[in-house]
């Protein structure tokens, strides 16, 4: 089934749940029948369902759905199943802290996998101000994980991580001079600062061209001027798929032949939608283990065997809400038979070195966590992906 069928389905799907409230009731007979759950934990997730980020923030949603249900499903008598509510902000920070307001006032007790630099920071000061958990963001800025923000806990490395990845990668390659591309957003500021932050702490020179580019368009002329003018060995770029991938396309018209990285943000998929065989050799910055091919992992064989009997297709980001969904559950299972905010903070807190699989989390990592686990990988013509 293609990726926009799927999306179609899961938005009929989000559409029917919340429909006059009748999922619930269905589902809470069931359990009466089979003697299963005694609690229910909701979980709130805003995330781009429409607009720039939509194929990540769908394919990242239906990773966290896809183990939710599981989930459920095999919660005995006793224990606390979760009930996912997931509203769209169409990759708005107002938006999405609407939503999160929302989804607090609603019974949500805990915020989960908000996808976006600008509407992360927008939930989590919601949920800092009304003393509740805010999971696992996706590409939240590296703000968010000093002392200010107890509330918040990460599951993906942070952008100082892939910063340090891919810097580390063109030092070893002798590549010296070095590019920056970003959006002129939230996110794209976030990234420059991870940037700069890396070459400093590699002991790197400064970057010799920094250039920012309207998000979500295909306006990039002023960008490859500018970084052209510079002639770099490598340049860095965080954008989205449309941008990143007509900045690509620019600069190869122009001549420059050498390194092209970008960090995870950018997804995969997305942009190979856009870019198709001109895809090859492009460097990506990933944050989870591979979906695609024999995985010895075993989070990634357990999210394979549940794609197995859904509509969704295997990606890095609906594997990262897998993961995402996973940990969240087992800091529900730590906090007690009756989770309630304080005990899922503390219970969240304690979870500095959970396996969730053949692929370990720290929910309180430092600022750059040397173990945390980032690979570049590039992808070929014909879209495999090569580590």
């Amino acid at each position: 089934m293609s990726f926009q069928a799927s999306r179609r389905r899961f938005n009929q799907a989000v559409g029917a749940w919340a429909l006059l409230g009748l999922a619930g009731p269905l589902q809470a007979q069931i359990a009466v029948k089979r003697g299963a759950p005694a609690g229910k934990l909701v979980v709130g997730q805003s995330i781009p369902m429409t607009g720039a980020a939509s194929e990540i923030g769908m394919a990242f949603a239906g990773g966290a759905k896809l183990f939710v249900s599981g989930y459920n499903d095999r919660v005995g008598p006793g224990g606390v199943t979760l009930e996912l509510r997931q509203l769209d902000d169409g990759y708005s920070a107002d938006k999405a802290r609407a939503n999160a307001n929302r989804l607090l006032a609603e019974g949500a007790e805990v915020l989960f996998g908000f996808v976006g630099t600008a509407s992360a920071e927008a939930g989590a000061s919601v949920a800092q101000q009304q003393g509740a958990p805010f999971f696992a963001p996706f590409a939240a800025a590296d703000a968010l994980r000093d002392k200010a923000h107890a509330n918040v806990f990460h599951v993906r490395p942070s952008l100082a991580d892939e910063a340090y990845a891919m810097l580390r990668q063109c030092d070893t390659l002798g590549q010296k001079r070095i590019a920056v591309v970003v959006d002129d957003d939230a996110m794209g500021r976030a990234a420059l600062q991870a940037v700069q932050d890396a070459a400093t702490e590699l002991k790197l020179p400064p970057p010799v061209a920094v250039a920012r580019v309207a998000p979500g368009g295909d306006q990039v002329s002023e960008a490859v001027a500018t970084v052209m003018k510079a002639h770099p060995q490598a340049v860095v770029q965080a954008s989205l798929s449309q941008t990143t991938a007509a900045f690509v396309r620019e600069m190869r018209k122009a001549g420059y032949g050498s390194a092209l990285l970008t960090f995870s943000v950018v997804g995969i998929d997305p942009l190979y939608t856009e870019l198709g065989k001109e895809i090859r050799g492009v460097i990506i910055s990933q944050v989870v283990p591979s979906p695609r091919g024999n995985s010895r992992t075993p989070v990634v064989k357990e999210y394979l065997a549940a794609l197995a009997d859904s509509d969704q297709t295997a990606s890095y980001e609906g594997l990262e809400g897998f993961i995402a969904a996973k940990s969240l559950a087992e800091a529900v299972h730590r906090a007690g038979p009756a989770p309630a905010r304080a005990s899922l903070l503390k219970a969240m807190a304690g979870m500095n070195d959970y396996d969730v699989g053949g692929f370990r989390v720290n929910l309180r990592p430092p600022l750059r966590d040397a173990t945390r686990a980032v690979d570049l990988v590039y992808i070929t013509a014909e879209g495999r992906v090569l580590r």
